[in-house]
């Protein structure tokens, strides 16, 4: 009987684990153990910003209990001076869905 609850305990505990990361940082496609993407966002239709200034901002999770960072388009873009955006990129990194996850977001403009 105490073995079934300790696997029981074992099955609950992995299931809550790989639930947990069911919100972290992902891209167009993920895997259980590392996923490290960059994928493309947003651009200009227009197709008439230069090229002149690129920044990147991320947001970090650590071990889905502390976050922080910014990888909002609009303050990554006012930070650095880009006044017109051109691309809007992102990439991640995640690692064991809930040790670590990146979400990052790059803005080309002028």
């Amino acid at each position: 009987m105490i073995s079934q609850i300790k696997s029981l305990l074992r099955i609950s505990a992995l299931g809550l684990l790989l639930a947990s990361g069911a919100g972290c940082a992902i891209g167009p496609v993920n895997g259980v153990l590392v996923t490290v993407n960059q994928f493309a966002g947003e651009f200009n239709p227009a197709n008439d910003v230069a090229f002149a200034k690129e920044a990147t901002g991320c947001q970090h999770l650590i071990l889905g209990l502390v976050s922080f960072g910014t990888a909002g388009a609009g303050s990554i873009a006012k930070q650095a001076g880009i006044k017109r955006i051109a691309i809007i990129d992102h990439s991640t990194i995640n690692v064991l869905q809930i040790v670590y996850s990146r979400y990052c977001t790059t803005v080309v403009g002028e």
